[in-house]
Protein backbone atom coordinates (compact mmCIF):
# COMPACT_ATOMS: atom_id res chain seq x y z
CA UNK A 1 0.00 0.00 0.00
CA UNK A 2 1.33 3.43 -0.90
CA UNK A 3 0.56 6.88 0.42
CA UNK A 4 0.67 10.14 -1.49
CA UNK A 5 4.05 11.47 -2.53
CA UNK A 6 5.99 13.31 0.21
CA UNK A 7 5.41 16.76 -1.31
CA UNK A 8 1.85 16.13 -2.50
CA UNK A 9 -0.25 19.29 -2.19
CA UNK A 10 2.74 21.63 -2.15
CA UNK A 11 2.89 24.31 -4.84
CA UNK A 12 6.26 25.33 -6.30
CA UNK A 13 6.72 28.40 -8.51
CA UNK A 14 9.55 27.65 -10.91
CA UNK A 15 11.40 30.71 -12.26
CA UNK A 16 14.41 28.72 -13.43
CA UNK A 17 16.08 28.11 -16.76
CA UNK A 18 18.91 26.03 -18.29
CA UNK A 19 19.99 23.12 -16.02
CA UNK A 20 20.88 23.90 -12.39
CA UNK A 21 17.51 25.41 -11.48
CA UNK A 22 15.31 23.13 -13.61
CA UNK A 23 16.99 20.04 -12.16
CA UNK A 24 16.05 21.21 -8.64
CA UNK A 25 12.41 21.75 -9.59
CA UNK A 26 12.40 18.47 -11.53
CA UNK A 27 13.25 16.64 -8.32
CA UNK A 28 10.63 18.59 -6.35
CA UNK A 29 8.07 17.62 -8.99
CA UNK A 30 9.19 14.02 -8.84
CA UNK A 31 8.65 14.08 -5.08
CA UNK A 32 5.06 15.10 -5.63
CA UNK A 33 4.98 18.90 -5.61
CA UNK A 34 2.85 20.78 -8.13
CA UNK A 35 5.48 22.69 -10.11
CA UNK A 36 4.32 25.71 -12.11
CA UNK A 37 7.04 26.72 -14.53
CA UNK A 38 6.96 30.41 -15.46
CA UNK A 39 8.49 31.19 -18.86
CA UNK A 40 8.97 34.37 -20.88
CA UNK A 41 6.55 34.29 -23.84
CA UNK A 42 8.69 36.60 -25.98
CA UNK A 43 12.05 34.83 -25.74
CA UNK A 44 11.09 31.25 -26.45
CA UNK A 45 10.82 30.31 -22.80
CA UNK A 46 13.45 28.22 -21.03
CA UNK A 47 16.75 28.23 -22.92
CA UNK A 48 16.66 24.42 -22.84
CA UNK A 49 13.86 24.52 -25.40
CA UNK A 50 16.40 25.40 -28.08
CA UNK A 51 19.03 22.80 -27.19
CA UNK A 52 19.62 20.38 -30.08
CA UNK A 53 18.70 17.57 -30.68
CA UNK A 54 14.90 17.58 -30.98
CA UNK A 55 12.22 14.91 -31.00
CA UNK A 56 10.15 15.33 -34.16
CA UNK A 57 7.33 13.27 -35.62
CA UNK A 58 9.99 11.41 -37.61
CA UNK A 59 12.23 10.80 -34.58
CA UNK A 60 15.41 12.51 -33.44
CA UNK A 61 16.63 15.47 -35.49
CA UNK A 62 19.50 17.98 -35.09
CA UNK A 63 17.14 20.81 -36.06
CA UNK A 64 13.61 21.80 -35.14
CA UNK A 65 11.34 21.10 -38.09
CA UNK A 66 7.83 21.75 -36.73
CA UNK A 67 6.07 23.82 -34.09
CA UNK A 68 5.40 20.77 -31.93
CA UNK A 69 8.99 19.53 -31.96
CA UNK A 70 10.65 19.62 -28.55
CA UNK A 71 14.27 19.44 -27.49
CA UNK A 72 15.44 16.36 -25.63
CA UNK A 73 16.74 18.69 -22.92
CA UNK A 74 13.25 20.06 -22.31
CA UNK A 75 11.68 16.60 -22.53
CA UNK A 76 14.04 15.64 -19.70
CA UNK A 77 13.86 18.75 -17.51
CA UNK A 78 10.26 19.76 -18.13
CA UNK A 79 8.60 16.60 -16.81
CA UNK A 80 6.08 16.81 -13.97
CA UNK A 81 5.74 20.56 -14.54
CA UNK A 82 3.02 22.87 -15.83
CA UNK A 83 4.13 25.69 -18.12
CA UNK A 84 2.67 29.18 -18.06
CA UNK A 85 3.90 32.08 -20.18
CA UNK A 86 4.35 35.35 -18.30
CA UNK A 87 6.35 38.51 -18.99
CA UNK A 88 7.82 39.46 -15.62
CA UNK A 89 9.21 42.73 -16.97
CA UNK A 90 5.72 44.23 -17.12
CA UNK A 91 3.82 45.50 -14.06
CA UNK A 92 0.90 43.27 -15.02
CA UNK A 93 3.13 40.20 -15.26
CA UNK A 94 4.65 40.95 -11.88
CA UNK A 95 1.18 41.24 -10.32
CA UNK A 96 0.16 37.88 -11.77
CA UNK A 97 3.31 36.33 -10.31
CA UNK A 98 2.62 37.86 -6.89
CA UNK A 99 -0.88 36.40 -7.02
CA UNK A 100 0.65 32.99 -7.66
CA UNK A 101 3.16 33.48 -4.86
CA UNK A 102 0.32 34.10 -2.42
CA UNK A 103 -0.86 30.55 -3.12
CA UNK A 104 2.58 28.91 -3.19
CA UNK A 105 4.74 27.08 -0.69
CA UNK A 106 8.05 27.40 -2.55
CA UNK A 107 9.64 29.62 -5.18
CA UNK A 108 12.84 28.54 -6.93
CA UNK A 109 14.89 30.91 -9.10
CA UNK A 110 18.31 30.86 -10.70
CA UNK A 111 18.58 34.36 -12.12
CA UNK A 112 21.95 36.05 -11.96
CA UNK A 113 22.46 37.82 -8.64
CA UNK A 114 20.61 41.13 -8.56
CA UNK A 115 18.05 40.33 -11.28
CA UNK A 116 15.18 39.50 -8.93
CA UNK A 117 15.70 42.81 -7.13
CA UNK A 118 15.50 44.71 -10.41
CA UNK A 119 12.30 42.82 -11.28
CA UNK A 120 10.82 43.56 -7.87
CA UNK A 121 10.49 39.88 -6.94
CA UNK A 122 13.43 39.44 -4.56
CA UNK A 123 12.91 37.64 -1.26
CA UNK A 124 12.55 40.75 0.87
CA UNK A 125 9.74 41.93 -1.41
CA UNK A 126 7.79 38.70 -1.81
CA UNK A 127 7.99 37.74 1.87
CA UNK A 128 5.63 40.65 2.50
CA UNK A 129 3.14 38.94 0.19
CA UNK A 130 3.61 35.43 1.62
CA UNK A 131 5.58 35.20 4.89
CA UNK A 132 5.49 31.38 4.88
CA UNK A 133 7.11 31.11 1.42
CA UNK A 134 10.36 29.17 1.10
CA UNK A 135 12.36 31.15 -1.46
CA UNK A 136 15.26 29.20 -2.98
CA UNK A 137 18.00 30.85 -5.03
CA UNK A 138 20.62 28.98 -7.06
CA UNK A 139 23.32 31.30 -8.34
CA UNK A 140 26.91 31.00 -9.46
CA UNK A 141 28.50 32.70 -6.48
CA UNK A 142 25.69 33.47 -4.04
CA UNK A 143 22.67 35.73 -4.33
CA UNK A 144 24.50 38.42 -2.34
CA UNK A 145 27.20 38.71 -5.02
CA UNK A 146 27.10 42.42 -5.85
CA UNK A 147 28.65 42.08 -9.30
CA UNK A 148 25.89 39.86 -10.61
CA UNK A 149 28.53 37.63 -12.18
CA UNK A 150 27.27 34.94 -14.52
CA UNK A 151 28.41 31.38 -14.05
CA UNK A 152 28.54 28.38 -16.32
CA UNK A 153 29.35 24.82 -15.29
CA UNK A 154 32.83 24.95 -16.83
CA UNK A 155 33.62 28.25 -15.09
CA UNK A 156 32.64 26.79 -11.72
CA UNK A 157 34.58 23.59 -12.39
CA UNK A 158 37.64 25.74 -13.10
CA UNK A 159 37.27 27.86 -9.96
CA UNK A 160 36.46 24.95 -7.65
CA UNK A 161 39.71 23.10 -8.38
CA UNK A 162 37.91 19.93 -9.48
CA UNK A 163 39.60 20.12 -12.89
CA UNK A 164 42.89 19.41 -11.13
CA UNK A 165 41.68 16.18 -9.51
CA UNK A 166 41.50 14.08 -12.69
CA UNK A 167 44.20 13.16 -15.19
CA UNK A 168 47.88 12.47 -14.64
CA UNK A 169 50.38 14.82 -12.98
CA UNK A 170 51.39 17.49 -15.47
CA UNK A 171 48.33 17.01 -17.68
CA UNK A 172 46.22 19.97 -18.74
CA UNK A 173 43.09 20.54 -16.61
CA UNK A 174 40.39 17.93 -17.16
CA UNK A 175 36.84 19.23 -17.57
CA UNK A 176 34.34 16.65 -16.37
CA UNK A 177 31.98 15.71 -19.19
CA UNK A 178 29.07 15.44 -16.77
CA UNK A 179 28.06 19.01 -15.77
CA UNK A 180 28.75 18.30 -12.13
CA UNK A 181 28.54 21.91 -10.92
CA UNK A 182 25.15 22.33 -12.57
CA UNK A 183 23.97 19.09 -10.95
CA UNK A 184 25.47 19.35 -7.46
CA UNK A 185 24.09 22.79 -6.62
CA UNK A 186 20.44 21.78 -7.19
CA UNK A 187 20.90 18.73 -4.96
CA UNK A 188 21.90 21.00 -2.10
CA UNK A 189 19.09 23.38 -3.06
CA UNK A 190 16.51 20.60 -2.74
CA UNK A 191 17.94 19.55 0.62
CA UNK A 192 17.74 23.17 1.80
CA UNK A 193 14.25 23.67 0.39
CA UNK A 194 12.77 20.59 2.01
CA UNK A 195 14.51 21.42 5.30
CA UNK A 196 13.08 24.94 5.23
CA UNK A 197 9.62 23.55 4.48
CA UNK A 198 9.86 21.31 7.54
CA UNK A 199 10.90 24.26 9.70
CA UNK A 200 8.13 26.44 8.28
CA UNK A 201 5.54 23.80 9.14
CA UNK A 202 6.31 24.47 12.79
CA UNK A 203 7.17 28.16 12.80
CA UNK A 204 4.78 29.39 10.12
CA UNK A 205 7.63 31.41 8.65
CA UNK A 206 9.46 30.80 5.40
CA UNK A 207 13.03 31.79 4.69
CA UNK A 208 15.56 32.39 1.95
CA UNK A 209 17.54 29.29 0.92
CA UNK A 210 20.67 30.50 -0.86
CA UNK A 211 22.91 28.00 -2.72
CA UNK A 212 25.90 28.91 -4.87
CA UNK A 213 27.26 26.62 -7.55
CA UNK A 214 30.83 27.50 -6.56
CA UNK A 215 30.15 26.77 -2.89
CA UNK A 216 28.44 23.47 -3.63
CA UNK A 217 31.19 22.29 -5.95
CA UNK A 218 34.06 23.44 -3.73
CA UNK A 219 32.50 21.82 -0.68
CA UNK A 220 32.52 18.50 -2.55
CA UNK A 221 36.16 18.99 -3.52
CA UNK A 222 36.96 19.70 0.14
CA UNK A 223 35.51 16.31 1.15
CA UNK A 224 38.87 14.84 0.11
CA UNK A 225 41.88 16.20 2.08
CA UNK A 226 43.84 17.23 -1.00
CA UNK A 227 45.88 19.77 0.93
CA UNK A 228 47.01 17.01 3.30
CA UNK A 229 47.87 14.79 0.33
CA UNK A 230 50.05 17.54 -1.10
CA UNK A 231 51.74 18.10 2.28
CA UNK A 232 52.58 14.39 2.47
CA UNK A 233 53.80 14.29 -1.10
CA UNK A 234 50.92 12.15 -2.36
CA UNK A 235 49.89 12.99 -5.92
CA UNK A 236 46.45 14.59 -6.18
CA UNK A 237 46.17 13.68 -9.86
CA UNK A 238 46.75 9.98 -10.36
CA UNK A 239 45.31 9.09 -13.75
CA UNK A 240 43.87 5.59 -13.99
CA UNK A 241 44.96 4.58 -10.48
CA UNK A 242 44.64 5.79 -6.89
CA UNK A 243 48.03 4.95 -5.30
CA UNK A 244 46.96 5.82 -1.74
CA UNK A 245 44.35 3.03 -1.93
CA UNK A 246 46.36 0.50 -3.94
CA UNK A 247 45.30 -1.71 -5.58
CA UNK A 248 42.66 0.65 -6.92
CA UNK A 249 41.85 1.90 -10.41
CA UNK A 250 40.86 1.12 -13.98
CA UNK A 251 42.77 -1.28 -16.21
CA UNK A 252 42.78 -2.03 -19.93
CA UNK A 253 41.85 -5.57 -20.94
CA UNK A 254 41.99 -7.15 -24.39
CA UNK A 255 38.57 -5.78 -25.35
CA UNK A 256 37.90 -2.82 -23.07
CA UNK A 257 38.35 -1.49 -19.56
CA UNK A 258 37.38 -2.62 -16.07
CA UNK A 259 37.65 -1.20 -12.56
CA UNK A 260 39.05 -2.89 -9.45
CA UNK A 261 38.93 -1.65 -5.85
CA UNK A 262 41.05 -3.50 -3.30
CA UNK A 263 42.00 -1.04 -0.54
CA UNK A 264 41.81 -3.49 2.39
CA UNK A 265 44.18 -6.34 3.15
CA UNK A 266 41.43 -8.89 2.51
CA UNK A 267 40.50 -7.38 -0.85
CA UNK A 268 44.16 -7.09 -1.83
CA UNK A 269 44.67 -10.78 -1.10
CA UNK A 270 41.76 -11.51 -3.43
CA UNK A 271 43.40 -9.41 -6.13
CA UNK A 272 46.63 -11.40 -5.76
CA UNK A 273 44.75 -14.67 -6.17
CA UNK A 274 42.81 -13.36 -9.17
CA UNK A 275 45.97 -12.34 -11.06
CA UNK A 276 47.62 -15.68 -10.24
CA UNK A 277 50.17 -14.23 -7.80
CA UNK A 278 48.85 -15.46 -4.42
CA UNK A 279 52.39 -15.39 -2.98
CA UNK A 280 52.25 -11.56 -2.90
CA UNK A 281 50.20 -11.78 0.29
CA UNK A 282 53.44 -12.77 2.06
CA UNK A 283 55.58 -10.20 0.25
CA UNK A 284 56.49 -7.35 2.66
CA UNK A 285 56.06 -4.88 -0.22
CA UNK A 286 52.38 -5.74 -0.58
CA UNK A 287 51.22 -7.55 2.58
CA UNK A 288 49.94 -4.42 4.36
CA UNK A 289 48.16 -1.33 3.13
CA UNK A 290 50.89 1.23 3.83
CA UNK A 291 53.42 -0.97 2.08
CA UNK A 292 51.14 -1.34 -0.95
CA UNK A 293 50.79 2.43 -1.14
CA UNK A 294 54.56 2.81 -1.14
CA UNK A 295 54.85 0.22 -3.91
CA UNK A 296 51.70 1.08 -5.82
CA UNK A 297 53.43 1.60 -9.18
CA UNK A 298 54.79 -1.95 -9.12
CA UNK A 299 51.48 -3.42 -7.94
CA UNK A 300 49.37 -1.63 -10.52
CA UNK A 301 51.78 -2.61 -13.29
CA UNK A 302 51.40 -6.26 -12.32
CA UNK A 303 47.63 -6.01 -12.59
CA UNK A 304 47.92 -4.13 -15.87
CA UNK A 305 50.21 -6.77 -17.35
CA UNK A 306 47.80 -9.53 -16.31
CA UNK A 307 44.77 -7.63 -17.65
CA UNK A 308 46.33 -7.22 -21.09
CA UNK A 309 45.92 -10.97 -21.70
CA UNK A 310 42.32 -11.28 -20.50
CA UNK A 311 38.93 -10.10 -21.70
CA UNK A 312 36.89 -7.76 -19.54
CA UNK A 313 34.40 -10.54 -18.80
CA UNK A 314 37.10 -12.98 -17.75
CA UNK A 315 38.87 -10.37 -15.63
CA UNK A 316 35.72 -9.34 -13.78
CA UNK A 317 34.79 -12.99 -13.27
CA UNK A 318 38.21 -13.67 -11.74
CA UNK A 319 37.92 -10.80 -9.31
CA UNK A 320 34.32 -11.66 -8.44
CA UNK A 321 35.34 -15.26 -7.71
CA UNK A 322 37.87 -13.95 -5.21
CA UNK A 323 35.55 -11.49 -3.50
CA UNK A 324 37.07 -8.32 -4.99
CA UNK A 325 34.85 -5.38 -6.01
CA UNK A 326 35.16 -5.03 -9.78
CA UNK A 327 33.07 -3.98 -12.76
CA UNK A 328 33.33 -3.37 -16.49
CA UNK A 329 33.59 0.24 -17.61
CA UNK A 330 30.37 0.61 -19.58
CA UNK A 331 29.30 2.96 -22.30
CA UNK A 332 26.77 5.64 -21.39
CA UNK A 333 24.11 3.91 -23.49
CA UNK A 334 24.65 0.62 -21.70
CA UNK A 335 24.72 2.26 -18.28
CA UNK A 336 21.28 3.88 -18.52
CA UNK A 337 19.81 0.59 -19.76
CA UNK A 338 20.88 -1.38 -16.70
CA UNK A 339 17.77 -3.37 -15.74
CA UNK A 340 18.46 -2.72 -12.06
CA UNK A 341 18.17 1.07 -12.32
CA UNK A 342 15.26 0.79 -14.74
CA UNK A 343 13.36 -1.55 -12.43
CA UNK A 344 13.79 0.91 -9.55
CA UNK A 345 12.74 3.80 -11.83
CA UNK A 346 16.04 5.55 -11.20
CA UNK A 347 16.22 5.87 -14.99
CA UNK A 348 12.98 6.11 -16.96
CA UNK A 349 11.81 6.47 -20.56
CA UNK A 350 11.41 9.95 -22.00
CA UNK A 351 8.28 10.64 -24.05
CA UNK A 352 7.02 13.49 -26.19
CA UNK A 353 3.69 14.90 -24.94
CA UNK A 354 2.04 14.69 -28.37
CA UNK A 355 4.08 12.58 -30.78
CA UNK A 356 3.65 8.82 -30.70
CA UNK A 357 7.27 8.16 -31.56
CA UNK A 358 9.68 5.81 -29.81
CA UNK A 359 13.07 7.51 -29.82
CA UNK A 360 14.40 5.04 -27.20
CA UNK A 361 15.41 7.88 -24.89
CA UNK A 362 16.17 7.33 -21.23
CA UNK A 363 16.55 10.02 -18.61
CA UNK A 364 16.88 10.60 -14.91
CA UNK A 365 14.16 9.33 -12.63
CA UNK A 366 13.86 9.95 -8.90
CA UNK A 367 16.71 7.87 -7.43
CA UNK A 368 15.01 7.54 -4.05
CA UNK A 369 12.82 4.61 -3.06
CA UNK A 370 10.32 5.06 -0.23
CA UNK A 371 8.69 2.20 1.64
CA UNK A 372 5.22 3.78 1.44
CA UNK A 373 5.29 6.88 -0.75
CA UNK A 374 5.07 6.68 -4.52
CA UNK A 375 7.34 9.10 -6.38
CA UNK A 376 8.49 9.42 -9.96
CA UNK A 377 8.73 11.45 -13.15
CA UNK A 378 5.88 10.10 -15.23
CA UNK A 379 4.28 13.19 -16.79
CA UNK A 380 5.85 14.50 -20.02
CA UNK A 381 7.07 18.04 -20.52
CA UNK A 382 4.53 20.57 -21.77
CA UNK A 383 4.77 23.08 -24.59
CA UNK A 384 5.57 26.69 -23.69
CA UNK A 385 2.53 28.25 -22.03
CA UNK A 386 0.36 25.16 -22.45
CA UNK A 387 -1.07 25.47 -18.93
CA UNK A 388 -1.43 29.24 -18.66
CA UNK A 389 -5.22 29.36 -18.79
CA UNK A 390 -5.68 26.34 -16.52
CA UNK A 391 -3.37 27.77 -13.86
CA UNK A 392 -4.78 31.31 -13.96
CA UNK A 393 -8.36 30.09 -13.72
CA UNK A 394 -7.83 27.07 -11.48
CA UNK A 395 -5.45 28.57 -8.92
CA UNK A 396 -6.14 32.31 -9.16
CA UNK A 397 -9.77 32.30 -10.25
CA UNK A 398 -9.13 34.75 -13.08
CA UNK A 399 -12.05 35.31 -15.42
CA UNK A 400 -11.89 34.66 -19.16
CA UNK A 401 -12.11 38.42 -19.71
CA UNK A 402 -9.09 39.10 -17.50
CA UNK A 403 -7.08 36.40 -19.25
CA UNK A 404 -8.03 37.86 -22.65
CA UNK A 405 -6.89 41.26 -21.44
CA UNK A 406 -3.54 39.89 -20.33
CA UNK A 407 -3.15 38.11 -23.66
CA UNK A 408 -3.94 41.26 -25.68
CA UNK A 409 -1.35 43.14 -23.63
CA UNK A 410 1.16 40.38 -24.43
CA UNK A 411 1.69 39.81 -20.70
CA UNK A 412 0.97 36.10 -21.18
Amino acid sequence: MTTSAPLQGRVVIDLTTALAGPYATLLLGGLGARVIKVENPHRGGDSSRTNSPYVTEAGLSPVKAGEGDMSVSMLLRGRNKESISLDLKTPEGREVLLDLIRQADVLVENFSAGVTRRLGIDYETVREVNPRLVYTSITGFGSDETGGAKAMDTIVQALSGVMMTAGDPGDSPVRFGLPIADLSAPLFAVIGTVSAMLEAAGSGQGQHVDVSMLGAMTSLVACEPFDAFEEMGYPTRTGDYVPRLAPFGTFRAEDGWFAVCGPTDAFAAGVFRAIDEPELVEDPRFAKRDARVSNSDDLHQRISDWAAHHTVADAVAAFDANGVPSAPVRTLADAVRDPRVQARREVVRIEHPDYDVDADLWGTGVPITFSRSDVGLDRPAHALGADTTDVLTGILGYSAEKIDELSRARTI
